[in-house]
């Protein structure tokens, strides 16, 4: 009995070594076949925007918790990092698009719109998921991101407060629009005028929406003081899973609160 066991452990060895060199060789096909796609978001806004596509581990340049995120110059570890992404994805209006100019190859580049409407959500993600093959995945991120307005705009018809008369920042009417709310001033993002105060005295505004990433509406509340006033944002301050439906949710609660 002695002999045939030491006769098979060598054989059941060997076998055991040949099998896990085969599974080495068919997870390195495997990785060869798959590798990771290097995503670079310019900002957390367009990062966002990536996620409900169905990337993952997305990189950002700009730093998120910056209240104005593409006054962000880049550094040089920030061109060497856009350079060797697979994908660079960016909204255009960032100050770091004029010094990067053309040195970017543009094959890896791709320019989205941004505004938090559920007609370009749905049209940026789909065109981003269509580039990385995770169509699936946008179908079902961006499910949770627009079932979060439809509902939230159901809970303000059923508070009988759709028809608020509402004075918004440019940059927050799209949000505002899809809530259900008729939007026809809006301010920002350039100081305020003498004309857009006087409005706003006269006005009857139920709410007033500002901008965080570039507040001006102040001056507005102050002369219309019967007005609640609430500050959305754009651009989340952390980069993670379901960024843009936290942002939405939080504007979203400020405004609830205020009605």
């Amino acid at each position: 009995m002695k002999k045939i066991i030491n006769f098979i452990l060598p054989i059941l060895s060997a076998a055991a070594l040949f099998a896990n060199g085969k599974n080495d060789i068919s997870n390195s096909a495997q990785n060869a076949v798959e590798p990771k796609t290097r995503i670079v978001a310019s900002t957390s806004w367009t990062a966002a925007f990536a996620d409900i596509a169905g990337a993952d581990n997305i990189e950002t340049i700009a730093p998120a918790m910056l209240r104005h995120p593409p006054e962000y110059e880049v550094t040089v570890s920030d061109i060497q990092k856009i350079t060797a992404s697979d994908l660079f994805i960016y909204a255009g209006f960032e100050r770091m698009m004029k010094t990067l100019g053309d040195s970017i190859d543009g094959t890896k580049m791709m320019r989205i719109a941004s505004d938090n409407s559920i007609a370009t959500v749905t049209s940026e993600t789909a065109k981003i998921a269509e580039r990385l093959g995770t169509e699936e995945k946008n179908k079902a991120r961006l499910a949770l991101y627009v079932n979060a307005i439809r509902d939230a705009k159901a809970e303000i018809e059923r508070r009988g407060k759709s028809n608020a008369k509402v004075l918004c920042h440019k940059h927050q009417r799209y949000l505002a629009a899809d809530l259900g709310f008729t939007v026809t001033e809006t301010f920002g993002p350039e100081a305020v005028t003498a004309n857009q105060i006087a409005n706003a005295k006269t006005g009857g505004y139920d709410i007033i929406i500002d901008n965080v990433h570039n507040p001006v509406g102040s001056p507005l509340a102050e002369v219309a003081p019967n007005a609640a006033y609430i500050v959305w944002r754009n651009f989340p301050d952390k980069v993670e899973r379901n960024a843009l439906l936290h942002v939405i949710r939080e504007n979203i609660a400020s405004l609830m609160k205020a009605m």
